[in-house]
């Protein structure tokens, strides 16, 4: 009668050793934000490193295998993923603007490109006082066309140039809406990376990855930034935002924070990090995940914007 003793009594010390890791990989949802019963999908595989998901005007998601130099696009109405270029500039963060091109942070020559919808690129900017960029990494697009972008130094082995930063400091930076004005709004951060807006332009958010912080700016009418605060105490790589003004943060999977600032859900991701997030799918309700070589979906009882 022993053996069988001890062996119930390690079966169950395993349990118990388990039951932590089993409980942190549920999804935490305090709002009722994600769709009941749903889960966590895997919607595709294989890639290096997945990054900058967006979504076009009919919610196909494209997004980027930043190593292998390539954009893929998610097809809302089947699911399917194909190539949409194989000469994507290394791009990492992406965000369609209001004509529907495509617009990338550039990283191989650090600079922000615009791809149509035949996948053939246009350089916007290529330098900031006569010195390239660090390596754009994300960006967002305000209602009037005007553009913010992140350019932290995540030096890579693929640079032919030096891979010392370009620029004083890793920059948060503005592009007019006509394209004739670019120069920093915030030189201040330690290393910005995710950045999103509100949909009436009056909010933008950025995290400042490296010092654990996101941020919140008054957007004023002429493009400037005013009234920094500190949204919460956490970095972010990617961001995104639903139609209940909540923030969605990644890294250890998906953190999302009310307007207020407090966290109502986590949305754990089986990988080693979860780069970026986006709502997609034809009524903008599936959040779409890249994280390491793959991409993942959850339907949500939220929409995007």
């Amino acid at each position: 009668m022993t053996k069988p003793k001890v062996l119930i009594l390690v079966a169950s010390a395993a349990l118990l050793f388990l039951i932590p890791k089993l409980l942190s990989a549920q999804i935490t949802d305090k709002n009722g934000i994600v769709a009941k019963g749903a889960k966590v999908e895997k919607l595709g595989d294989g890639y290096s490193f997945t990054e900058g998901p967006a979504a076009d005007q009919e919610g196909n998601v494209y997004f980027t295998d930043q190593p292998n130099n390539k954009i893929y696009k998610w097809s809302a109405s089947t699911g399917k993923i194909s190539l949409f270029t194989d000469q994507a500039g290394r791009a990492n963060g992406l965000y369609f603007d209001q004509k529907g091109n495509l617009i990338a942070a550039a990283d191989m020559d650090n600079q922000l490109w615009s791809f149509d919808k035949a996948g053939k690129p246009t350089v916007l900017v290529k330098e900031y006082k006569g010195k390239l960029l660090n390596g754009p990494n994300d960006l967002w697009i305000a209602p009037s066309g005007a553009m913010y972008l992140t350019d932290p130094l995540y030096k890579r082995d693929y640079w032919t140039r030096t891979p010392e930063k370009q620029q004083a400091g890793e920059y948060l930076y503005y592009l007019s809406p006509d394209r004739k004005k670019f120069y920093p709004v915030d030189e201040t951060l330690v290393k910005p990376n995710g950045i999103v807006g509100t949909p009436d332009g009056k909010k933008l958010y950025v995290a400042d990855i490296e010092a654990g912080k996101t941020y919140v700016y008054t957007i004023n009418k002429d493009g400037s930034l005013s009234g920094r605060k500190l949204f919460v105490e956490m970095g972010s790589d990617g961001m995104t935002i639903d139609n209940q003004g909540n923030v969605y943060l990644t890294g250890k999977g998906v953190t999302v924070f009310d307007k207020e600032g407090r966290q109502i859900a986590h949305i754990p991701i089986q990988e080693n990090w979860t780069a970026n997030v986006v709502f997609g799918g034809k009524d903008r309700s599936t959040l779409f995940i890249t994280a390491m070589g793959s991409v993942y979906g959850l339907k949500m009882k939220v929409k995007g914007i």
